[in-house]
């Protein structure tokens, strides 16, 4: 893709966000041929959006590439929240751990060694993310396109946490998802990526490299463990991982 391609993919997708016009597709030329295409757009979208406040990585399986989507103020919330159903296009909820940087981690030639990123790491949070769409319909496009659209992004809240999170197996961590007090999901794990702290390290090392890096505060919300279910407001929503914390939600 040529700058200008990205930068009208950028511009169509901020309109979509901007106005709630719903794209069928994204045009020919600035359709994302490549995953370095689509980040390019991403990024290009992102430094359009304002503040980055993080990222959300995630991977098919515990052996895949990681994939990932910075994340701007805008759309990341600290503690319970209340947001209008009018916001979203689809409304897609997953039970999520976030992870907070409480030290920069710039992007640099070297590689960061694991324990120079676990040393970056400030805390664990419970949180729920809401996955959505700037296109007419879910999963209606391709995934290079949807990789371009912040990965699906629509909100993320996060809960309550811990700073000692070395002592928290995610791998082995029950969690619970309810709607309107009624559980609704329970699993242990259920992360397709498996340990998700294998995603901070890629993140450090590749994903954040085009945005210079991570910086101390970022939240990284590392994929869902519960799946996505879809829901419609008004309704409640809590995720809860009995060894970190809990995190509500409020769709008006």
């Amino acid at each position: 893709m040529t700058p200008r391609d990205v930068s009208i993919a950028a511009d169509l997708l901020l309109d979509a966000r901007r106005k709630g016009v719903r794209l069928t597709s994204l045009p020919a030329p600035a359709n994302p041929g490549s995953w370095d295409d689509a980040y390019a757009v991403q990024d290009h979208l992102v430094r359009k959006l304002g503040t980055r406040a993080g990222w959300k990585v995630g991977a098919t399986t515990p052996e895949a590439e990681p994939f990932r989507a910075a994340l701007t103020a805008d759309t990341v919330f600290d503690g319970a929240t209340r947001i209008p159903a009018s916001r979203f296009n689809v409304i897609g909820v997953e039970a999520e751990l976030v992870y907070r940087f409480s030290k920069t981690l710039i992007a640099r030639q070297q590689l960061y060694g694991e324990d120079e990123v676990f040393d970056a790491v400030g805390s664990v949070h419970a949180a729920i993310e809401i996955v959505d769409t700037r296109f007419a319909a879910w999963n209606s496009v391709d995934r290079l396109a949807q990789v371009a659209d912040q990965m699906n992004h629509g909100a993320l809240v996060v809960g309550s946490g811990r700073p000692d999170w070395r002592e928290v197996d995610p791998v082995n961590e029950p969690v619970s998802l309810s709607i309107d007090g009624k559980p609704v999901l329970e699993t242990v794990g259920g992360n397709s990526a498996g340990d998700p702290l294998r995603m901070l390290v890629w993140l450090a090392n590749t994903g954040a490299r085009s945005l210079g890096g991570i910086k101390a505060g970022d939240l990284i919300t590392t994929g869902s463990c519960t799946g996505t279910i879809f829901v419609e407001g008004p309704c409640r929503i809590a995720a809860e991982f009995p060894a970190v914390g809990r995190a509500m939600l409020e769709i008006a």
